[in-house]
Protein backbone atom coordinates (compact mmCIF):
# COMPACT_ATOMS: atom_id res chain seq x y z
CA UNK A 1 0.00 0.00 0.00
CA UNK A 2 1.45 3.50 -0.90
CA UNK A 3 1.37 6.15 2.31
CA UNK A 4 1.23 9.72 1.34
CA UNK A 5 3.47 10.67 4.38
CA UNK A 6 3.90 14.56 3.18
CA UNK A 7 1.03 14.75 6.08
CA UNK A 8 2.27 13.29 8.66
CA UNK A 9 5.21 14.70 11.31
CA UNK A 10 8.75 14.58 9.76
CA UNK A 11 10.25 12.71 13.27
CA UNK A 12 7.63 10.16 13.47
CA UNK A 13 8.08 9.69 9.78
CA UNK A 14 11.77 8.91 10.53
CA UNK A 15 10.57 6.85 13.35
CA UNK A 16 8.52 4.49 10.91
CA UNK A 17 11.90 2.93 9.68
CA UNK A 18 12.76 1.31 13.05
CA UNK A 19 12.32 -2.45 12.49
CA UNK A 20 10.71 -4.17 15.04
CA UNK A 21 10.53 -7.74 16.22
CA UNK A 22 8.31 -9.94 13.36
CA UNK A 23 6.87 -12.99 15.89
CA UNK A 24 4.58 -15.84 15.38
CA UNK A 25 1.40 -16.40 17.33
CA UNK A 26 3.71 -18.13 20.20
CA UNK A 27 5.72 -15.16 20.23
CA UNK A 28 8.93 -16.90 18.35
CA UNK A 29 11.10 -14.32 16.13
CA UNK A 30 10.74 -14.54 12.85
CA UNK A 31 12.41 -11.53 11.42
CA UNK A 32 13.00 -7.86 11.41
CA UNK A 33 10.13 -5.88 10.15
CA UNK A 34 9.90 -1.73 9.38
CA UNK A 35 7.15 -0.08 12.22
CA UNK A 36 5.66 0.98 8.56
CA UNK A 37 5.89 -2.23 7.46
CA UNK A 38 4.11 -3.77 11.13
CA UNK A 39 1.56 -1.43 11.50
CA UNK A 40 -0.44 -1.08 7.95
CA UNK A 41 -3.47 -2.50 8.36
CA UNK A 42 -2.94 -4.17 4.95
CA UNK A 43 0.03 -6.21 6.28
CA UNK A 44 -2.02 -7.01 10.19
CA UNK A 45 -5.81 -8.14 7.91
CA UNK A 46 -5.63 -11.41 6.65
CA UNK A 47 -3.86 -13.20 4.66
CA UNK A 48 -0.75 -11.29 6.14
CA UNK A 49 -1.78 -11.31 10.04
CA UNK A 50 1.65 -9.71 10.61
CA UNK A 51 2.20 -9.86 14.31
CA UNK A 52 5.03 -7.81 15.96
CA UNK A 53 6.12 -7.52 19.52
CA UNK A 54 5.49 -4.66 21.68
CA UNK A 55 5.42 -3.65 25.65
CA UNK A 56 3.52 -1.77 27.90
CA UNK A 57 5.28 -0.22 31.00
CA UNK A 58 2.39 0.90 33.87
CA UNK A 59 4.50 3.06 36.56
CA UNK A 60 2.53 3.63 40.01
CA UNK A 61 3.38 6.07 42.53
CA UNK A 62 4.22 5.14 46.14
CA UNK A 63 0.68 5.85 46.91
CA UNK A 64 -0.88 3.98 44.11
CA UNK A 65 -1.80 6.25 41.63
CA UNK A 66 -1.01 5.35 38.06
CA UNK A 67 1.01 8.06 35.49
CA UNK A 68 -1.05 7.91 32.03
CA UNK A 69 -0.13 9.69 28.74
CA UNK A 70 -1.76 11.31 26.33
CA UNK A 71 -0.12 10.58 23.21
CA UNK A 72 0.98 13.31 21.07
CA UNK A 73 -0.99 14.75 18.09
CA UNK A 74 2.08 14.05 15.97
CA UNK A 75 1.88 10.07 16.58
CA UNK A 76 0.36 8.73 13.18
CA UNK A 77 -0.94 5.65 15.16
CA UNK A 78 -3.83 6.83 17.84
CA UNK A 79 -2.69 10.67 18.15
CA UNK A 80 -4.21 12.44 21.13
CA UNK A 81 -5.45 9.08 22.28
CA UNK A 82 -4.82 8.82 26.40
CA UNK A 83 -3.07 5.33 27.44
CA UNK A 84 -0.70 3.49 30.03
CA UNK A 85 2.69 5.58 31.14
CA UNK A 86 4.57 4.10 28.21
CA UNK A 87 3.84 1.53 25.07
CA UNK A 88 5.85 0.91 22.44
CA UNK A 89 8.10 -1.70 20.80
CA UNK A 90 11.97 -3.81 21.51
CA UNK A 91 13.14 -3.28 17.95
CA UNK A 92 15.44 -5.95 15.90
CA UNK A 93 18.88 -5.21 17.75
CA UNK A 94 21.20 -7.38 19.66
CA UNK A 95 20.41 -5.50 22.92
CA UNK A 96 16.55 -5.31 21.90
CA UNK A 97 16.22 -9.33 21.08
CA UNK A 98 17.31 -10.81 24.77
CA UNK A 99 14.81 -13.29 24.98
CA UNK A 100 16.33 -14.78 28.58
CA UNK A 101 14.42 -12.99 31.82
CA UNK A 102 12.86 -10.26 28.90
CA UNK A 103 15.85 -8.80 28.97
CA UNK A 104 14.94 -7.46 25.33
CA UNK A 105 11.70 -6.13 26.04
CA UNK A 106 13.12 -4.60 29.52
CA UNK A 107 15.64 -2.82 27.57
CA UNK A 108 12.91 -1.50 25.08
CA UNK A 109 11.43 -0.27 27.76
CA UNK A 110 13.78 1.74 29.63
CA UNK A 111 15.02 3.59 26.69
CA UNK A 112 11.89 4.56 25.43
CA UNK A 113 10.71 5.49 28.83
CA UNK A 114 13.66 8.18 28.72
CA UNK A 115 12.78 9.40 24.84
CA UNK A 116 9.11 9.75 25.67
CA UNK A 117 8.87 10.97 29.38
CA UNK A 118 12.21 11.76 30.11
CA UNK A 119 12.65 9.05 33.10
CA UNK A 120 15.90 7.93 34.08
CA UNK A 121 16.90 5.95 36.42
CA UNK A 122 15.18 3.07 36.24
CA UNK A 123 16.91 -0.32 35.90
CA UNK A 124 15.89 -2.82 33.27
CA UNK A 125 15.47 -5.20 36.33
CA UNK A 126 13.47 -3.16 38.28
CA UNK A 127 10.47 -3.58 35.98
CA UNK A 128 8.09 -6.01 36.57
CA UNK A 129 7.04 -8.64 33.91
CA UNK A 130 3.33 -9.92 34.46
CA UNK A 131 2.49 -11.68 31.39
CA UNK A 132 1.62 -10.85 27.62
CA UNK A 133 -0.94 -10.36 25.75
CA UNK A 134 -2.09 -10.72 21.88
CA UNK A 135 -4.31 -8.43 20.08
CA UNK A 136 -5.05 -6.64 17.55
CA UNK A 137 -7.13 -3.00 16.61
CA UNK A 138 -7.08 -0.57 13.84
CA UNK A 139 -6.58 2.94 14.39
CA UNK A 140 -7.99 4.99 11.14
CA UNK A 141 -8.07 2.72 8.61
CA UNK A 142 -4.65 2.89 6.90
CA UNK A 143 -2.55 1.81 10.45
CA UNK A 144 -3.05 -0.18 13.60
CA UNK A 145 -1.70 -2.75 15.52
CA UNK A 146 -1.44 -6.37 15.72
CA UNK A 147 0.90 -7.06 18.85
CA UNK A 148 1.87 -9.31 21.74
CA UNK A 149 2.14 -7.03 24.24
CA UNK A 150 4.62 -7.74 27.34
CA UNK A 151 3.29 -6.30 30.36
CA UNK A 152 5.43 -4.16 33.02
CA UNK A 153 4.98 -2.59 36.11
CA UNK A 154 7.01 -0.11 38.41
CA UNK A 155 6.19 1.51 41.46
CA UNK A 156 7.86 4.15 42.26
CA UNK A 157 8.91 8.01 42.23
CA UNK A 158 9.76 8.91 39.11
CA UNK A 159 10.13 12.64 37.53
CA UNK A 160 8.75 13.34 33.76
CA UNK A 161 9.95 15.48 31.65
CA UNK A 162 8.05 14.76 28.52
CA UNK A 163 9.10 15.14 24.88
CA UNK A 164 6.31 17.09 23.08
CA UNK A 165 6.78 14.78 19.94
CA UNK A 166 5.92 12.01 21.81
CA UNK A 167 3.50 13.36 24.79
CA UNK A 168 0.61 15.63 24.52
CA UNK A 169 -0.05 15.30 28.53
CA UNK A 170 0.54 13.23 31.73
CA UNK A 171 -2.04 12.85 34.74
CA UNK A 172 -1.83 10.99 37.95
CA UNK A 173 -5.23 8.91 38.45
CA UNK A 174 -6.24 6.48 41.24
CA UNK A 175 -8.26 3.65 40.87
CA UNK A 176 -11.62 5.09 41.20
CA UNK A 177 -10.68 8.15 38.87
CA UNK A 178 -9.35 5.79 36.19
CA UNK A 179 -12.57 3.76 36.30
CA UNK A 180 -14.68 7.29 36.45
CA UNK A 181 -12.52 8.12 33.03
CA UNK A 182 -13.57 4.85 31.67
CA UNK A 183 -17.34 5.26 32.81
CA UNK A 184 -17.51 8.70 31.39
CA UNK A 185 -15.18 8.56 28.19
CA UNK A 186 -17.79 9.21 25.49
CA UNK A 187 -20.09 11.90 27.17
CA UNK A 188 -16.15 13.61 27.73
CA UNK A 189 -14.37 12.91 24.39
CA UNK A 190 -12.01 11.01 26.02
CA UNK A 191 -10.16 8.47 23.41
CA UNK A 192 -8.29 5.56 25.04
CA UNK A 193 -5.87 3.02 23.17
CA UNK A 194 -7.45 -0.10 22.82
CA UNK A 195 -4.67 -2.08 24.67
CA UNK A 196 -5.25 -0.15 27.12
CA UNK A 197 -9.11 -0.77 27.41
CA UNK A 198 -8.42 -4.61 27.23
CA UNK A 199 -5.54 -4.52 30.03
CA UNK A 200 -7.81 -2.63 31.96
CA UNK A 201 -10.88 -4.96 31.67
CA UNK A 202 -8.95 -8.44 31.70
CA UNK A 203 -6.50 -7.41 34.30
CA UNK A 204 -5.62 -3.95 35.60
CA UNK A 205 -7.44 -3.80 38.85
CA UNK A 206 -6.95 -6.88 40.24
CA UNK A 207 -3.89 -5.81 39.90
CA UNK A 208 -3.95 -2.53 41.07
CA UNK A 209 -5.68 -3.97 44.96
CA UNK A 210 -2.04 -6.18 45.07
CA UNK A 211 0.70 -4.08 44.35
CA UNK A 212 2.33 -4.96 47.05
CA UNK A 213 2.21 -8.78 45.95
CA UNK A 214 1.93 -9.41 42.38
CA UNK A 215 3.82 -12.51 42.15
CA UNK A 216 0.46 -14.89 42.19
CA UNK A 217 -0.35 -12.56 38.28
CA UNK A 218 3.15 -13.82 37.19
CA UNK A 219 2.97 -16.16 33.85
CA UNK A 220 4.68 -17.07 30.71
CA UNK A 221 1.03 -17.59 29.18
CA UNK A 222 0.34 -15.24 25.90
CA UNK A 223 -3.46 -14.26 26.95
CA UNK A 224 -5.45 -14.09 23.15
CA UNK A 225 -7.80 -11.18 23.35
CA UNK A 226 -8.42 -10.94 19.87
Amino acid sequence: MTVDFEQYDAEQVRLMGEMCIVVDENDRPIRGGSKKECHLMSNIEEPHNLLHRAFSVFIFTPDNKLLLQQRADEKITFPGFWTNTCCSHPLMTPEETVEKGQLGARTAAVRKLEHELGITGINEDELQFLTRIHYKAGSDGIWGEHEIDYIFIYRGQVTPNCNPNEVKDIRYVSKAELEEIFETAEEKGYKITPWFRLIVREFLYKWWDRLDDLKEFQDDKIWKLV
